[in-house]
């Protein structure tokens, strides 16, 4: 049975980003219902850029959702309440190339109208249209300190997407 949510603006939002993505994590998903991987994600952000509400994320060249952002239009970011933490952790520590994570976790994977994937447990669905990626280049850290990040030299993948659709949990709602 599918989840219930209602559409928010992103001016809707009630969470604090920095708690959100820092604390409490995000998965990032792209692909269809018929291929798709999702990753949980510690580091990212919302905004307002070119005009637009826009939420970004980065990720390692090495991650097996790499591939499904590059060839997809559109990502979701899915928020969890905090019985979904052991979940998130599987999601950040298997490989989507070794694991089915949403079997491995329980979580049930669903579609947007516009056919990005998201899962009916998040209580928060952002889903973004990519506007913009850039890859993170070590020559312009102001901060040396920045590097020790990369021992490997994996650097991240940045995308920017506009946030085209919020969805909230309908229970959830003040």
């Amino acid at each position: 049975m599918a989840a219930k949510f209602v559409k928010i603006s992103p001016q809707d939002i009630k969470d604090n980003p920095f708690k959100a993505i820092g604390d409490e994590w995000m998965l990032v998903t792209a692909g269809s219902l018929g291929s798709y991987n999702t990753m949980t994600a510690s580091w990212g952000g919302l905004g307002v850029l070119w005009g637009k509400n826009i939420a970004f994320c980065v990720i390692r060249p090495t991650r097996y959702t790499y591939e499904f952002m590059e060839k997809a239009d559109t990502f979701t970011l899915c928020f969890f309440d905090g019985k979904y933490k052991k979940a998130l952790s599987f999601c950040g520590t298997h490989s989507g190339r070794d694991y089915d994570k949403a079997r491995e976790t329980g979580l049930t994977a669903a579609e947007t109208e516009n056919g990005s994937v998201y899962f009916n447990e998040a209580r928060l669905v952002l889903e973004c249209k990519k506007l913009y990626y850039d890859d993170i280049n070590p020559r312009n850290f102001v901060d040396p300190e920045i590097d020790s990040h990369y021992p490997d030299k994996d650097y991240h993948r940045m995308y920017v997407g506009e946030i085209i659709n919020v969805l909230k949990k309908a229970d959830d709602t003040e």
